[in-house]
């Protein structure tokens, strides 16, 4: 459908756009600030050198400015609405081919350039900004792990939209979403893997510019059939998206503020599928997986920007489920604050609060079918009393030595506080399994699954089904002077124990499968709250 035939509207953008704002605990800290650009540097693990160029990153640090301007929301702003990728016509596809072909013949040294924009990512991610705006210039700024993944990428896609409309002077040019969550949209659409079009990189899995994509992908391709794929997936949306995201800290991720380094954990989406489609699309032919496949390169593909479109309209449908699905209220998440270049070479200081209604920035989503709401996950087979049935065979939390290593698969039961609550417990309080302290090897493409009274080991067990409870996925990423992260992971077990029929059990069998550079992974502790 082209763009020219739609007209400004009222549903999933009057939805998107309510004010719905809860608060999440917290303690007495600070917003985290812009990073002084001017600042930006050499990180020795990534070779980031002005000038330079290397392997693994090079020079991520964009033009300097001297003068920042605070955002204020354009007057009379053309409304845009962002088409799926798959459904685009003919003269859509060229109008955004000409936009990049534009944005890449840009000087180099205009901070609008494709790599420039490119390295915008790069920098927010791999060390090269600190946190010195906020008075630690020891610990560095990451946009990933945390609440800011979100409005971070929300706002990178702003200016990055309003760049390409500016160069083709169309300012109601919006920025494709890649429909992966839908089976009509779930390759990569043709138009991209063309040599002869700006929208081509050759930095891609040779094997996967045709197949569907595995949102659950651990590295190496299943033999799973199309078919199973799209079934697969679609679970995966339900669990990711309503089952793992019944309030703002399963759905955004854990707190992240001045002072502190992102260790609570990445949201739901963020984990999967978000993560698993950068390494699916990113090339085994390079070393670290560029483009996509990497967090420092995944802004040279411009494939990333219809990726992470998707990925934003994502927040957008969750805060339509209604219920607790809000968003957060904590001044320092709203308080917090990024810079970027607009369409006008202006730098440029945004805050959180400025970005939660995209009425309000002015774009909205194109309506598209949305299957995953009816593919809730279904058991195998009942598993009531599957805890019971293994007690002697395998031990409990408090018999385990912890930290736990993850070179193989890791079976422990996992005590429950209370059973068999009351619907309005259950509506007032989450049951979450949490994964605490999972120390892993941020250089690699990590990642592992989490079952729930699962008897059998893992390979019969697919996403489709409710004993997959979710997975912990980590893009390769770099961090001045030391190569591991840390951080949790989190899974709601209410409705899935419900579905189990198991809300009765004292235990839960827990069962973590490795998949991905889980060698060296260690965990401090495996339990169960509510929240």
């Amino acid at each position: 459908m082209g763009r020219d035939k739609w007209v400004k509207p009222t549903g999933l953008g009057g939805l998107a756009g309510a004010v719905n704002l809860t608060s999440v605990p917290s303690v007495g800290a600070a917003p985290l600030a812009a990073p002084d650009i001017s600042k930006c540097g050499t990180n020795p693990l990534t070779g980031f050198k002005p000038g330079g160029s290397t392997p693994t990153g090079g020079d991520c640090c964009p033009p300097d400015s001297s003068q920042i301007v605070d955002f204020q929301f354009p007057s009379n702003q053309a409304f845009r609405v962002r088409p799926a990728a798959h459904l685009l016509s003919p003269k859509y596809i060229a109008k955004f081919n000409l936009a990049i072909k534009r944005m890449k013949e840009l000087p180099e040294s205009d901070p609008r350039n494709f790599l420039q924009q490119a390295h915008i990512h790069c920098a927010y991610c791999n060390g090269a900004y600190s946190q010195s705006s906020s008075g630690f210039p020891d610990i560095e700024i990451q946009i990933h792990n945390s609440w800011l993944f979100f409005p971070f990428h929300r706002w990178y896609l702003y200016f990055y939209e309003r760049i390409l409309g500016s160069l083709i002077d169309d300012p109601t040019f919006a920025l494709p979403f890649w429909n992966w969550d839908t089976p009509a949209g779930m390759t990569i659409p043709k138009y991209f893997n063309d040599p002869k079009m700006a929208l081509f990189d050759s930095k891609r899995n040779q094997d996967h510019l045709k197949g569907v994509v595995d949102l659950g992908y651990n590295g190496k391709d299943t033999d799973a059939t199309d078919l199973e794929k799209v079934k697969n997936n679609l679970a995966i949306m339900y669990r990711q998206m309503v089952t793992n995201a019944t309030d703002p800290t399963a759905f955004f991720g854990g707190e992240y503020r001045a002072g502190i380094e992102p260790i609570s954990g990445g949201g739901s989406v963020e984990q999967s599928p978000h993560t698993p489609v950068h390494r699916w699309v990113g090339d085994p032919r390079e070393t670290n997986g560029e483009n996509l496949g990497n967090f420092y390169s995944a802004g040279r593909d411009t494939l990333f920007y219809c990726h992470h479109s998707n990925v934003d309209r994502m927040w957008s449908l969750w805060k339509m489920l209604g219920g607790k699905h809000k968003d957060i209220t904590d001044p320092d998440w709203l308080n917090t604050s990024f810079v970027f270049y607009d369409e006008n070479k202006n730098l440029v200081r945004v805050y959180v609060k400025d970005c939660l209604l995209t009425n309000q920035l002015g774009y909205d989503y194109q309506r598209v079918d949305v299957p995953w709401l009816k593919s809730k996950p279904v058991p195998r087979v009942p598993r009531s009393g599957v805890a019971k049935k293994v007690v002697g065979k395998v031990k409990k939390t408090n018999d385990v030595t912890f930290p736990v290593k993850l070179d193989k698969i890791v079976k422990v039961l996992v005590p429950r506080p209370k059973k068999s609550r009351s619907k309005k417990e259950k509506e007032e309080k989450e049951e979450l399994l949490i994964v605490q302290g999972i120390t892993y090897d941020s250089e690699k493409y990590v990642k592992f699954d989490v079952y729930v009274n699962d008897e059998d080991d893992d390979e019969e067990t697919a996403p489709d089904q409710t004993e997959f409870a979710g997975s912990f996925a980590q893009l390769p990423h770099k961090h001045k002077g030391k190569s591991s992260s840390k951080t949790n992971f989190r899974a709601g077990l209410t409705e899935l124990l419900e579905e189990l029929e198991a809300d009765d059990d004292d235990n839960v069998l827990v069962t973590i499968v490795p998949r991905s550079g889980s060698e060296d992974i260690t965990i401090d502790a495996i339990k169960i709250i509510y929240a």
